[in-house]
Protein backbone atom coordinates (compact mmCIF):
# COMPACT_ATOMS: atom_id res chain seq x y z
CA UNK A 1 0.00 0.00 0.00
CA UNK A 2 1.33 3.37 -0.99
CA UNK A 3 0.14 6.78 0.12
CA UNK A 4 1.30 10.01 -1.52
CA UNK A 5 -0.51 13.03 -3.00
CA UNK A 6 -4.23 12.63 -3.45
CA UNK A 7 -5.50 15.30 -5.83
CA UNK A 8 -5.72 14.57 -9.57
CA UNK A 9 -6.39 16.72 -12.59
CA UNK A 10 -8.58 14.01 -14.15
CA UNK A 11 -8.71 10.23 -14.59
CA UNK A 12 -5.86 10.27 -17.11
CA UNK A 13 -3.59 12.04 -14.62
CA UNK A 14 -4.69 9.57 -11.93
CA UNK A 15 -3.89 6.64 -14.22
CA UNK A 16 -0.38 7.89 -14.95
CA UNK A 17 0.38 8.39 -11.27
CA UNK A 18 -1.02 4.98 -10.42
CA UNK A 19 0.98 3.34 -13.21
CA UNK A 20 4.20 4.68 -11.65
CA UNK A 21 3.54 2.44 -8.62
CA UNK A 22 2.96 -0.71 -10.68
CA UNK A 23 6.13 -1.05 -12.73
CA UNK A 24 7.07 -4.19 -10.78
CA UNK A 25 4.17 -5.96 -12.49
CA UNK A 26 5.50 -5.44 -16.00
CA UNK A 27 5.72 -8.71 -17.92
CA UNK A 28 3.96 -10.97 -20.42
CA UNK A 29 1.84 -12.61 -17.74
CA UNK A 30 0.03 -9.41 -16.65
CA UNK A 31 -3.45 -8.32 -17.68
CA UNK A 32 -5.14 -5.04 -16.69
CA UNK A 33 -8.88 -5.26 -16.02
CA UNK A 34 -10.91 -2.05 -15.67
CA UNK A 35 -14.23 -1.39 -13.96
CA UNK A 36 -16.41 0.53 -16.43
CA UNK A 37 -17.04 3.24 -16.84
CA UNK A 38 -14.88 5.53 -14.68
CA UNK A 39 -12.11 2.98 -14.20
CA UNK A 40 -11.41 2.61 -17.92
CA UNK A 41 -9.47 5.89 -18.53
CA UNK A 42 -7.38 5.14 -15.43
CA UNK A 43 -6.74 1.53 -16.48
CA UNK A 44 -5.87 2.58 -20.05
CA UNK A 45 -2.87 4.51 -18.72
CA UNK A 46 -1.83 1.59 -16.53
CA UNK A 47 -2.10 -0.91 -19.39
CA UNK A 48 -0.11 1.34 -21.73
CA UNK A 49 2.63 1.80 -19.13
CA UNK A 50 2.89 -1.93 -18.43
CA UNK A 51 2.53 -2.97 -22.06
CA UNK A 52 -0.32 -5.22 -20.94
CA UNK A 53 -3.67 -6.10 -22.53
CA UNK A 54 -6.67 -4.07 -21.34
CA UNK A 55 -9.97 -5.80 -20.59
CA UNK A 56 -13.07 -4.91 -18.59
CA UNK A 57 -15.01 -6.44 -15.72
CA UNK A 58 -18.58 -5.17 -15.88
CA UNK A 59 -19.98 -4.47 -12.42
CA UNK A 60 -23.26 -2.85 -11.38
CA UNK A 61 -23.72 -1.29 -7.97
CA UNK A 62 -26.91 -2.20 -6.13
CA UNK A 63 -28.08 1.15 -4.82
CA UNK A 64 -30.49 1.58 -1.92
CA UNK A 65 -33.89 2.21 -3.60
CA UNK A 66 -34.49 5.62 -2.06
CA UNK A 67 -30.79 6.61 -2.09
CA UNK A 68 -29.19 5.02 -5.19
CA UNK A 69 -25.79 6.61 -4.53
CA UNK A 70 -25.48 4.42 -1.41
CA UNK A 71 -24.33 0.95 -2.44
CA UNK A 72 -25.85 -2.01 -0.59
CA UNK A 73 -23.94 -4.45 -2.77
CA UNK A 74 -22.86 -5.22 -6.31
CA UNK A 75 -23.32 -7.78 -9.05
CA UNK A 76 -20.94 -8.75 -11.82
CA UNK A 77 -20.42 -11.01 -14.76
CA UNK A 78 -20.55 -14.77 -14.27
CA UNK A 79 -23.30 -14.38 -11.67
CA UNK A 80 -21.09 -12.88 -8.96
CA UNK A 81 -23.13 -11.17 -6.22
CA UNK A 82 -21.83 -9.25 -3.20
CA UNK A 83 -24.16 -7.86 -0.51
CA UNK A 84 -23.05 -5.32 2.11
CA UNK A 85 -25.09 -6.15 5.22
CA UNK A 86 -23.69 -3.12 7.03
CA UNK A 87 -25.62 -0.95 4.57
CA UNK A 88 -28.54 -3.24 3.80
CA UNK A 89 -29.81 -3.78 7.35
CA UNK A 90 -29.76 -0.17 8.63
CA UNK A 91 -31.39 0.97 5.37
CA UNK A 92 -34.36 -1.32 6.02
CA UNK A 93 -34.38 -2.69 2.47
CA UNK A 94 -36.79 -5.61 2.07
CA UNK A 95 -35.93 -8.80 0.12
CA UNK A 96 -38.49 -7.76 -2.50
CA UNK A 97 -36.87 -4.35 -2.94
CA UNK A 98 -33.42 -5.91 -3.20
CA UNK A 99 -34.66 -8.39 -5.81
CA UNK A 100 -36.23 -5.60 -7.87
CA UNK A 101 -32.98 -3.61 -7.88
CA UNK A 102 -31.03 -6.74 -8.86
CA UNK A 103 -33.31 -7.51 -11.80
CA UNK A 104 -32.93 -3.98 -13.17
CA UNK A 105 -29.18 -3.81 -12.67
CA UNK A 106 -28.64 -7.31 -14.11
CA UNK A 107 -30.35 -6.22 -17.34
CA UNK A 108 -28.13 -3.13 -17.53
CA UNK A 109 -25.03 -5.20 -16.76
CA UNK A 110 -25.77 -7.59 -19.62
CA UNK A 111 -26.43 -4.68 -21.99
CA UNK A 112 -23.12 -3.03 -21.15
CA UNK A 113 -21.18 -6.27 -21.43
CA UNK A 114 -22.55 -6.85 -24.93
CA UNK A 115 -21.89 -3.26 -25.92
CA UNK A 116 -18.34 -3.01 -24.59
CA UNK A 117 -17.15 -6.42 -25.77
CA UNK A 118 -18.77 -6.21 -29.20
CA UNK A 119 -18.91 -9.99 -29.49
CA UNK A 120 -15.25 -10.46 -28.48
CA UNK A 121 -14.53 -13.00 -25.72
CA UNK A 122 -12.99 -11.83 -22.43
CA UNK A 123 -9.22 -11.96 -22.08
CA UNK A 124 -7.96 -15.34 -20.88
CA UNK A 125 -6.92 -14.81 -17.24
CA UNK A 126 -5.89 -18.35 -16.36
CA UNK A 127 -2.55 -18.44 -14.56
CA UNK A 128 -1.92 -14.71 -15.02
CA UNK A 129 -1.44 -11.68 -12.80
CA UNK A 130 -4.56 -9.54 -13.05
CA UNK A 131 -4.50 -5.86 -12.07
CA UNK A 132 -8.05 -4.70 -11.25
CA UNK A 133 -8.32 -0.91 -11.69
CA UNK A 134 -11.03 1.60 -10.77
CA UNK A 135 -10.99 5.39 -10.36
CA UNK A 136 -11.33 5.06 -6.58
CA UNK A 137 -12.80 3.08 -3.70
CA UNK A 138 -15.85 4.21 -1.72
CA UNK A 139 -17.68 1.32 -0.05
CA UNK A 140 -15.64 -1.29 -1.92
CA UNK A 141 -18.58 -3.45 -3.04
CA UNK A 142 -17.85 -3.17 -6.75
CA UNK A 143 -14.11 -3.73 -6.28
CA UNK A 144 -14.80 -6.80 -4.16
CA UNK A 145 -17.09 -8.23 -6.84
CA UNK A 146 -14.49 -7.58 -9.55
CA UNK A 147 -11.76 -9.36 -7.61
CA UNK A 148 -14.04 -12.35 -7.07
CA UNK A 149 -14.83 -12.47 -10.79
CA UNK A 150 -11.22 -12.43 -12.00
CA UNK A 151 -10.29 -15.02 -9.36
CA UNK A 152 -13.11 -17.26 -10.59
CA UNK A 153 -11.78 -16.87 -14.13
CA UNK A 154 -8.48 -18.40 -13.09
CA UNK A 155 -6.24 -15.47 -12.14
CA UNK A 156 -3.13 -16.71 -10.35
CA UNK A 157 -2.56 -13.36 -8.63
CA UNK A 158 -5.00 -10.48 -8.10
CA UNK A 159 -3.79 -6.90 -7.60
CA UNK A 160 -6.36 -4.23 -6.76
CA UNK A 161 -5.06 -0.79 -7.79
CA UNK A 162 -6.82 2.57 -7.41
CA UNK A 163 -5.79 6.23 -7.27
CA UNK A 164 -7.65 7.04 -4.05
CA UNK A 165 -9.38 5.17 -1.22
CA UNK A 166 -10.36 5.58 2.46
CA UNK A 167 -7.69 4.77 5.01
CA UNK A 168 -9.42 1.58 6.14
CA UNK A 169 -9.70 0.12 2.64
CA UNK A 170 -7.06 -2.53 3.33
CA UNK A 171 -9.18 -3.87 6.20
CA UNK A 172 -12.24 -4.05 3.93
CA UNK A 173 -10.58 -5.60 0.89
CA UNK A 174 -7.39 -7.27 2.05
CA UNK A 175 -8.93 -10.75 1.82
CA UNK A 176 -10.03 -10.52 -1.84
CA UNK A 177 -6.71 -9.42 -3.41
CA UNK A 178 -3.11 -10.54 -3.08
CA UNK A 179 -1.82 -6.97 -3.28
CA UNK A 180 -3.41 -3.55 -2.77
CA UNK A 181 -1.93 -0.45 -4.42
CA UNK A 182 -3.20 3.09 -3.94
CA UNK A 183 -1.76 6.52 -4.73
CA UNK A 184 -3.37 8.16 -1.70
CA UNK A 185 -5.58 7.41 1.30
CA UNK A 186 -6.75 10.81 2.56
CA UNK A 187 -8.76 11.51 5.66
CA UNK A 188 -11.48 12.64 5.95
CA UNK A 189 -12.92 10.82 2.94
CA UNK A 190 -16.46 11.59 1.75
CA UNK A 191 -16.56 10.87 -1.99
CA UNK A 192 -14.14 9.86 -4.74
CA UNK A 193 -14.97 12.92 -6.84
CA UNK A 194 -13.70 15.38 -4.25
CA UNK A 195 -10.12 14.35 -5.12
CA UNK A 196 -10.45 15.10 -8.86
CA UNK A 197 -10.52 18.56 -10.43
CA UNK A 198 -12.42 16.99 -13.36
CA UNK A 199 -14.64 14.07 -12.35
CA UNK A 200 -17.14 14.34 -15.19
CA UNK A 201 -18.98 11.16 -16.12
CA UNK A 202 -17.27 8.72 -18.47
CA UNK A 203 -19.54 7.83 -21.39
CA UNK A 204 -19.86 4.61 -23.36
CA UNK A 205 -18.15 6.24 -26.35
CA UNK A 206 -15.06 6.99 -24.24
CA UNK A 207 -14.98 3.44 -22.88
CA UNK A 208 -15.15 1.99 -26.40
CA UNK A 209 -12.47 4.38 -27.63
CA UNK A 210 -10.00 3.34 -24.92
CA UNK A 211 -10.65 -0.36 -25.50
CA UNK A 212 -10.24 -0.01 -29.27
CA UNK A 213 -7.03 2.03 -28.84
CA UNK A 214 -5.57 -0.57 -26.47
CA UNK A 215 -6.32 -3.40 -28.92
CA UNK A 216 -4.87 -1.42 -31.82
CA UNK A 217 -1.71 -0.51 -29.88
CA UNK A 218 -0.99 -4.16 -29.11
CA UNK A 219 -1.67 -5.13 -32.73
CA UNK A 220 1.01 -2.76 -34.01
CA UNK A 221 1.48 0.85 -35.19
CA UNK A 222 0.01 0.29 -38.66
CA UNK A 223 -3.15 -1.20 -37.22
CA UNK A 224 -3.44 1.53 -34.62
CA UNK A 225 -3.20 4.21 -37.28
CA UNK A 226 -5.94 2.68 -39.39
CA UNK A 227 -8.17 1.22 -36.70
CA UNK A 228 -11.85 1.71 -37.60
CA UNK A 229 -14.37 3.16 -35.16
CA UNK A 230 -16.60 0.74 -33.22
CA UNK A 231 -19.13 -0.99 -35.44
CA UNK A 232 -22.11 0.36 -33.50
CA UNK A 233 -21.19 3.96 -34.23
CA UNK A 234 -20.16 4.76 -30.63
CA UNK A 235 -17.28 7.07 -31.49
CA UNK A 236 -16.51 10.49 -30.11
CA UNK A 237 -19.49 12.80 -30.42
CA UNK A 238 -18.39 14.32 -33.74
CA UNK A 239 -21.50 16.17 -34.87
CA UNK A 240 -23.05 15.23 -38.20
CA UNK A 241 -25.34 18.22 -37.58
CA UNK A 242 -25.23 21.03 -35.03
CA UNK A 243 -27.36 24.05 -35.87
CA UNK A 244 -30.37 26.10 -34.91
CA UNK A 245 -33.65 25.29 -36.65
CA UNK A 246 -37.16 26.72 -36.51
CA UNK A 247 -40.18 24.42 -36.57
CA UNK A 248 -43.95 25.03 -36.74
CA UNK A 249 -45.88 24.06 -33.61
CA UNK A 250 -49.52 24.77 -32.69
CA UNK A 251 -49.77 27.97 -34.68
CA UNK A 252 -46.34 29.45 -33.88
CA UNK A 253 -42.76 28.84 -34.96
CA UNK A 254 -40.32 27.71 -32.28
CA UNK A 255 -36.53 27.84 -32.41
CA UNK A 256 -34.27 25.11 -31.12
CA UNK A 257 -30.75 23.65 -31.28
CA UNK A 258 -30.44 20.34 -33.13
CA UNK A 259 -27.26 18.33 -32.47
CA UNK A 260 -26.83 14.96 -34.19
CA UNK A 261 -23.58 13.07 -33.38
CA UNK A 262 -22.16 10.82 -36.06
CA UNK A 263 -23.77 7.40 -35.77
CA UNK A 264 -26.54 8.64 -33.45
CA UNK A 265 -28.79 5.87 -32.13
CA UNK A 266 -31.71 8.03 -30.98
CA UNK A 267 -32.82 11.60 -30.41
CA UNK A 268 -33.89 13.24 -27.13
CA UNK A 269 -36.14 16.31 -27.25
CA UNK A 270 -35.82 18.64 -24.26
CA UNK A 271 -38.89 20.41 -22.89
CA UNK A 272 -38.72 23.24 -20.36
CA UNK A 273 -41.63 25.17 -18.99
CA UNK A 274 -40.22 28.57 -19.91
CA UNK A 275 -38.71 30.25 -22.94
CA UNK A 276 -35.19 29.50 -21.69
CA UNK A 277 -35.26 25.90 -22.90
CA UNK A 278 -32.51 26.01 -25.50
CA UNK A 279 -30.36 28.35 -23.40
CA UNK A 280 -30.76 26.56 -20.05
CA UNK A 281 -27.23 25.73 -18.83
CA UNK A 282 -28.57 22.66 -17.01
CA UNK A 283 -30.33 21.30 -20.08
CA UNK A 284 -27.28 22.01 -22.22
CA UNK A 285 -25.06 20.20 -19.73
CA UNK A 286 -27.23 17.09 -19.85
CA UNK A 287 -27.58 17.32 -23.64
CA UNK A 288 -23.81 17.49 -24.08
CA UNK A 289 -23.43 14.33 -22.02
CA UNK A 290 -26.07 12.54 -24.10
CA UNK A 291 -24.31 13.66 -27.30
CA UNK A 292 -21.09 12.05 -26.04
CA UNK A 293 -23.06 8.85 -25.49
CA UNK A 294 -24.18 8.84 -29.10
CA UNK A 295 -27.64 10.40 -28.74
CA UNK A 296 -28.89 13.34 -30.79
CA UNK A 297 -30.60 16.18 -28.91
CA UNK A 298 -33.04 18.98 -29.70
CA UNK A 299 -33.28 21.83 -27.19
CA UNK A 300 -36.02 24.32 -27.98
CA UNK A 301 -38.28 26.99 -26.51
CA UNK A 302 -41.84 25.86 -25.78
CA UNK A 303 -42.96 29.48 -25.43
CA UNK A 304 -42.14 32.63 -27.34
CA UNK A 305 -40.55 35.53 -25.44
CA UNK A 306 -43.85 37.42 -25.35
CA UNK A 307 -45.77 34.37 -24.10
CA UNK A 308 -43.29 33.73 -21.31
CA UNK A 309 -44.14 37.09 -19.74
CA UNK A 310 -47.55 35.69 -18.82
CA UNK A 311 -46.70 33.12 -16.13
CA UNK A 312 -50.02 31.36 -16.68
CA UNK A 313 -48.61 30.00 -19.95
CA UNK A 314 -45.81 28.23 -18.05
CA UNK A 315 -48.46 26.08 -16.34
CA UNK A 316 -50.66 25.55 -19.41
CA UNK A 317 -49.72 21.88 -19.89
CA UNK A 318 -52.16 21.37 -22.78
CA UNK A 319 -50.51 24.24 -24.67
CA UNK A 320 -46.98 23.07 -23.88
CA UNK A 321 -47.81 19.44 -24.65
CA UNK A 322 -49.47 20.28 -27.98
CA UNK A 323 -46.38 22.20 -29.07
CA UNK A 324 -44.03 19.45 -27.95
CA UNK A 325 -46.12 16.91 -29.87
CA UNK A 326 -45.98 19.00 -33.04
CA UNK A 327 -42.22 19.40 -32.70
CA UNK A 328 -41.77 15.65 -32.22
CA UNK A 329 -43.76 15.04 -35.40
CA UNK A 330 -41.79 17.63 -37.40
CA UNK A 331 -38.33 16.55 -36.25
CA UNK A 332 -37.78 13.49 -38.48
CA UNK A 333 -37.98 15.55 -41.66
CA UNK A 334 -35.76 18.28 -40.18
CA UNK A 335 -33.23 15.75 -38.94
CA UNK A 336 -33.11 14.16 -42.41
CA UNK A 337 -32.52 17.60 -44.00
CA UNK A 338 -29.68 18.17 -41.54
CA UNK A 339 -27.91 15.08 -42.85
CA UNK A 340 -28.60 13.02 -39.75
CA UNK A 341 -29.50 9.85 -41.65
CA UNK A 342 -32.62 7.73 -41.14
CA UNK A 343 -35.33 8.26 -38.54
CA UNK A 344 -34.04 8.19 -34.96
CA UNK A 345 -36.05 6.67 -32.08
CA UNK A 346 -37.55 9.39 -29.88
CA UNK A 347 -36.96 10.15 -26.21
CA UNK A 348 -38.31 13.07 -24.17
CA UNK A 349 -36.52 14.94 -21.36
CA UNK A 350 -38.66 17.33 -19.35
CA UNK A 351 -37.72 19.81 -16.63
CA UNK A 352 -40.10 21.78 -14.40
CA UNK A 353 -43.53 21.96 -16.09
CA UNK A 354 -41.85 20.67 -19.23
CA UNK A 355 -41.92 17.25 -17.57
CA UNK A 356 -45.72 17.39 -17.54
CA UNK A 357 -45.65 18.38 -21.21
CA UNK A 358 -43.36 15.43 -21.98
CA UNK A 359 -45.76 12.99 -20.32
CA UNK A 360 -48.75 14.64 -22.03
CA UNK A 361 -46.96 14.10 -25.36
CA UNK A 362 -46.01 10.53 -24.47
CA UNK A 363 -49.67 9.80 -23.75
CA UNK A 364 -50.63 11.31 -27.11
CA UNK A 365 -47.97 9.54 -29.19
CA UNK A 366 -48.07 6.16 -27.43
CA UNK A 367 -45.44 3.69 -28.66
CA UNK A 368 -43.78 6.34 -30.83
CA UNK A 369 -42.01 7.61 -27.67
CA UNK A 370 -39.29 5.24 -26.50
CA UNK A 371 -38.59 6.73 -23.05
CA UNK A 372 -39.24 9.77 -20.86
CA UNK A 373 -36.99 11.38 -18.24
CA UNK A 374 -38.11 14.12 -15.83
CA UNK A 375 -35.60 16.32 -13.96
CA UNK A 376 -37.01 18.14 -10.96
CA UNK A 377 -40.28 18.10 -12.84
CA UNK A 378 -43.97 18.39 -12.13
CA UNK A 379 -45.34 15.20 -13.71
CA UNK A 380 -48.48 15.56 -11.59
CA UNK A 381 -49.54 18.49 -13.78
CA UNK A 382 -49.97 16.16 -16.76
CA UNK A 383 -53.19 14.97 -15.13
CA UNK A 384 -54.37 11.56 -14.00
CA UNK A 385 -55.92 10.68 -17.36
CA UNK A 386 -52.69 11.29 -19.33
CA UNK A 387 -50.48 9.58 -16.73
CA UNK A 388 -52.66 6.49 -16.84
CA UNK A 389 -52.12 5.92 -20.57
CA UNK A 390 -48.39 6.68 -20.89
CA UNK A 391 -46.63 3.62 -22.32
CA UNK A 392 -43.05 4.91 -22.50
CA UNK A 393 -40.70 3.85 -19.67
CA UNK A 394 -40.50 6.88 -17.38
CA UNK A 395 -37.72 7.97 -15.02
CA UNK A 396 -38.49 10.67 -12.46
CA UNK A 397 -35.33 12.34 -11.08
CA UNK A 398 -35.68 14.56 -8.01
CA UNK A 399 -33.19 16.23 -5.67
CA UNK A 400 -32.98 14.77 -2.17
CA UNK A 401 -33.56 18.21 -0.62
CA UNK A 402 -36.58 18.95 -2.81
CA UNK A 403 -39.05 17.34 -0.42
CA UNK A 404 -42.25 18.85 -1.78
CA UNK A 405 -41.42 17.83 -5.35
CA UNK A 406 -40.40 14.35 -4.20
CA UNK A 407 -43.88 13.88 -2.77
CA UNK A 408 -45.53 15.20 -5.94
CA UNK A 409 -43.44 12.83 -8.06
CA UNK A 410 -44.32 9.86 -5.86
CA UNK A 411 -48.01 10.59 -6.23
CA UNK A 412 -47.67 11.00 -9.99
CA UNK A 413 -45.76 7.75 -10.27
CA UNK A 414 -48.60 5.90 -8.54
CA UNK A 415 -50.83 6.85 -11.49
CA UNK A 416 -48.38 5.58 -14.13
CA UNK A 417 -49.08 2.14 -15.59
CA UNK A 418 -45.84 1.90 -17.56
CA UNK A 419 -42.33 0.90 -16.44
CA UNK A 420 -41.25 3.67 -14.08
CA UNK A 421 -38.68 4.58 -11.48
CA UNK A 422 -38.14 7.42 -9.01
CA UNK A 423 -34.47 8.33 -8.57
CA UNK A 424 -33.58 10.67 -5.71
CA UNK A 425 -30.18 12.37 -6.05
CA UNK A 426 -28.73 12.81 -2.53
CA UNK A 427 -27.94 16.34 -1.31
CA UNK A 428 -29.42 17.95 -4.44
CA UNK A 429 -31.83 20.87 -4.42
CA UNK A 430 -34.52 21.64 -6.96
CA UNK A 431 -32.08 23.09 -9.53
CA UNK A 432 -29.27 20.53 -9.00
CA UNK A 433 -26.71 23.27 -8.48
CA UNK A 434 -24.68 21.30 -5.92
CA UNK A 435 -21.32 19.90 -7.16
CA UNK A 436 -21.70 16.62 -9.02
CA UNK A 437 -25.50 16.42 -8.78
CA UNK A 438 -26.18 17.48 -12.37
CA UNK A 439 -23.58 14.98 -13.59
CA UNK A 440 -25.56 12.32 -11.76
CA UNK A 441 -28.74 13.48 -13.49
CA UNK A 442 -27.00 13.18 -16.86
CA UNK A 443 -25.74 9.68 -16.11
CA UNK A 444 -29.16 8.51 -14.90
CA UNK A 445 -30.78 9.92 -18.03
CA UNK A 446 -28.20 8.36 -20.32
CA UNK A 447 -28.59 4.96 -18.69
CA UNK A 448 -32.38 5.21 -18.96
CA UNK A 449 -32.40 6.12 -22.65
CA UNK A 450 -29.80 3.49 -23.56
CA UNK A 451 -31.53 0.29 -24.60
CA UNK A 452 -35.00 1.90 -24.56
CA UNK A 453 -34.79 4.02 -27.70
CA UNK A 454 -35.58 1.35 -30.28
CA UNK A 455 -36.47 1.84 -33.97
CA UNK A 456 -40.24 2.13 -34.44
CA UNK A 457 -40.90 4.65 -37.22
CA UNK A 458 -41.62 8.40 -36.98
CA UNK A 459 -44.62 9.81 -35.08
CA UNK A 460 -47.71 10.00 -37.29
Amino acid sequence: MHATGTHFTDRTDAGRRLAALLDHLRGPGTVVVALPRGGVPVAAEVAASLGAPLDICVIRKLGVPYQPELGMGAIGEDGVRVINDQVLRPAGVTPEQLAAVEVRERAELERRARRYRGGRPPEDLRGRTVVVVDDGIATGSTARAACLIVRARGAARVVLAVPVAPRDWTERLGTVADELVCVGTPSPFFAIGEFYADFSQTGDAEVLRHLAAARAARAGPSTAASAPPPADGSTDAVAAADREVTLPAAGVRLTGRLTVPAGARGIVVFAHGSGSGRHSPRNRHVAGYLNRRGLATFLFDLLTEDEEEDRRNVFDVALLGARLTDVARALPAEQARAGGGPYLPLGLFGASTGAAAALWTAARLGDQVGAVVSRGGRPDLAGAQALGVVRAPTLLIVGGRDEVVIDLNRRARERLRCESELAVVPNAGHLFEEPGTLDRVAELAGDWFDGRLLPCGPPA
